[in-house]
């Protein structure tokens, strides 16, 4: 069955009685579809262990140590349930973060596709955009929910093993419990705003082939890519248009004193690298011939 076929018959159902394009694959739908898959679960059990590793892992190597007078944030990670919370962000945000999104924003319209079921979806009639479109916000919805598991799940094991209490700043002072918490809700926005250009990548080539391992593996790779060229200083300030210079901006956020600006300029990266993204996405699947 041909792509202009499947339009044809698109636009054919769109003028029949009873026929609404937005109610056709509910947001909901495509959620529970979603939270069903074995990948969903096993992705959040990761993510929900991974406290549970660290705290084995300080409890077995006793208490860090920064080593004379220079302290890090990750020699703060027993002070308290805030601070190890941050430590588990810092750890995972370089890569670890960078999975999820990849898998939910990329094994979204290929495995569609790859199952066979995407020419079925768009002869419902499903139409493209409409498609596209809650495939995209359940990926980003489902994104945003492990990495918000995360600092919560850390939190609850750190105040179970560490207490709590205020966040120790490495570089000197602390922030009160609260101001803490408020803090790392904007560490978590902005880490989710900053893997947007992930979720492009990974949506982009969702919609270019069959093949759900590809497109997950191909955002990762390029990711991967992206901080190793941010590691090359001879880039000069080439590198400031690099979403990867960026992925720490987060830090300034648990001073005494918080600083906006780096933040600021890694969310325009970002968010403008992931418009373009999606625009590409819409705009190639709009026109792509659907066989599969």
């Amino acid at each position: 069955m041909s792509g202009s076929t499947l339009a044809d018959r698109t636009d054919a159902a769109e003028t029949a009685s009873g026929y609404r394009a937005g109610r056709t694959l509910p947001l909901r739908v495509e959620l529970v579809r979603q939270l069903k898959r074995r990948r969903t679960m096993v992705m959040f059990a990761v993510l929900a262990v991974l406290p549970f590793v660290l705290v084995v892992a300080f409890a077995i190597g006793g208490e860090p140590d920064g080593g004379g007078d220079r302290i890090t944030l990750m020699d703060t990670a027993t002070a308290s349930a805030a601070n190890f919370a941050a430590v588990n962000l810092f750890v995972s945000a370089g890569f670890l973060l960078v999975i999820p999104v990849a898998l939910f924003c990329g094994d979204t319209v290929a495995s569609e596709a790859g199952w066979s079921s995407l020419r079925y979806l768009l002869a419902a009639p499903v139409p493209r955009a409409r498609l596209l479109w809650s495939k995209l916000v359940v990926g980003l919805g489902l994104s945003l929910a492990a990495m918000v598991m995360l600092p919560v799940v850390a939190l609850a094991v750190g105040v179970a093993a560490y207490g709590w209490g205020p966040l120790r700043i490495p570089t000197g002072g602390a922030l009160d419990a609260g101001t803490a918490a408020q803090r790392l809700v904007v560490v978590v926005a902005y880490l989710f705003v900053s893997q947007l250009v992930t979720a492009g990548l990974a949506f982009w080539l969702s919609t270019r082939t069959d093949a759900p391992l590809g497109a997950v593996g191909g955002a990762v790779g390029l990711t991967i890519v992206g901080n190793v060229l941010d590691a090359v200083t001879a880039l000069g300030d080439w590198r400031h248009f690099l979403p990867a210079h960026w992925q720490f901006a987060w830090a300034d956020a648990v001073q005494p004193e918080p600083q906006w600006s780096g933040m600021i300029q890694g969310t325009a990266i970002s968010v403008t690298y992931a418009l373009v993204l999606f625009a590409l996405a819409f705009r190639g699947f709009a026109r792509k011939d659907v066989v599969s």
